[in-house]
């Protein structure tokens, strides 16, 4: 099995949940915006020429979410995604999808916005909105986990996709100084064996 990876790309998931599950891979090393991956030998990986990518035999995939499931699917054995008949998994599934319906797009706009666009492009009030947005998003995650450790109650893939999200607003400057919740939460996930083995990639 081979991940296609950058540092601080939504590929940190994919290396997360492989080292949760015990998966021996190997590692395809980028930069965030390396010309490596804009070259033809690239886009035949991925078409817009981004990361993650899951090499698995004859299986080529990408898109962070898809390859999530596609790996809880075929090596999970029920430890980090619910059974379909549990009562949990409507909100295992709503929760693994919260991270790029609600948090992303607001983290996107944010470092577009902050960092990448030049300063006479840069916009105060997608800033402004986009922090707006993220905040209401992330109040949700906090009140979600009142008396819970995890999205879910226990430790599953919805904590891959949204935790990881979660940790990006912080990282873009979500003030989650009053979610006491989702600050803990944020430790919590940081605390993990095989998150901090992703991180270091």
């Amino acid at each position: 099995m081979k991940l296609y990876f950058a540092p601080n790309s939504r590929a940190v998931r994919i290396a997360w949940l492989l080292e949760e599950l015990g998966i021996t891979y190997e590692i395809e090393k980028y930069s965030v915006g390396d010309k490596a991956l804009r070259t033809p030998e690239f886009y035949k990986l991925h078409p817009m020429g981004r990361v993650p990518v899951l090499e698995d035999q004859e299986v080529k995939i990408y898109e962070s979410g898809a390859i999530l499931e596609y790996l809880l699917a075929k090596y999970d054995n029920g430890i980090f995604c619910p059974d379909k008949n549990d009562p949990t998994f409507p909100y295992y599934l709503q929760w693994l999808h919260y991270a790029e319906g609600s948090i992303m797009p607001q983290v996107n706009t944010i470092v577009v916005e902050t960092i990448l666009l030049p300063p006479e492009r840069k916009n105060e009030v997608n800033v402004t909105r986009a922090f707006k947005l993220l905040n209401i998003a992330l109040l949700n995650v906090n009140n979600n986990l009142e008396n819970k450790d995890f999205l879910t109650g226990t430790f599953s893939g919805a904590d891959i996709m949204t935790g990881h999200a979660c940790i990006g607003a912080k990282r873009v400057g979500a003030d989650i100084s009053d979610l006491t919740n989702v600050e803990n939460y944020i430790d919590r996930l940081l605390s993990r064996p095989a998150l901090q083995k992703a991180i270091k990639i």
